[in-house]
């Protein structure tokens, strides 16, 4: 199943609403790892902009979680084992690991890049789609449009830590 195509069914549409929680949780993690190995770093004092940044990354991850586990439960529909959710989205959108990158910011516009990549993928997916499902589809395009939009942010405030003069 590609994301690019129109999402056919109640089931498709779970698959993709738990890819997008894999994809949070694994932001939530790198951006859990990058925080801890800056705090616990007795040798240089974290920029708090960086601590900010990871730290809301954070919090946003969760929240999106819980938002996209409310959509499923809405869907009321089977879901799809989480280790074979998780082998797609690693796949798919997380191919890369966080010692790749030379530092914290690249390593999270990285996320917040795949991030963004998928739900805008999937209002693709859904807005294409002719299928009625049985979710609100106004609740369901607008909560992932902002849960994108969110991730558009993100791009946003990592690109202009990344570009401030030290």
């Amino acid at each position: 199943m590609g994301i690019a195509n129109p999402v056919s069914s109640d089931h498709q549409l779970v698959r993709l609403l738990q890819m997008g929680i894999v994809l949070e949780e694994v932001v939530e993690v790198r951006a859990s790892k990058h925080y801890e190995s800056l705090v616990s770093n007795d040798d240089v004092e974290p920029d708090p902009a960086v601590r900010a940044l990871l730290s809301n990354a954070r919090e946003e991850s969760a929240g999106h979680r819980r938002r996209l586990e409310e959509l499923i439960e809405e869907l009321d529909a089977e879901t799809v084992p989480f280790d074979r959710i998780q082998g797609l989205v690693e796949q798919r959108y997380t191919r890369a690991h966080p010692d790749s990158f030379d530092d914290v910011l690249y390593d999270q516009l990285h996320g917040e890049e795949s991030a963004y990549k998928f739900y805008d993928d999937l209002l693709a997916a859904i807005e294409d789609s002719e299928t009625t499902f049985d979710v609100d589809q106004e609740h369901l395009v607008t909560t992932l449009a902002e849960i994108r939009d969110d991730e558009a942010a993100g791009v946003e405030e990592v690109t202009a830590l990344m570009t401030e003069e030290p």
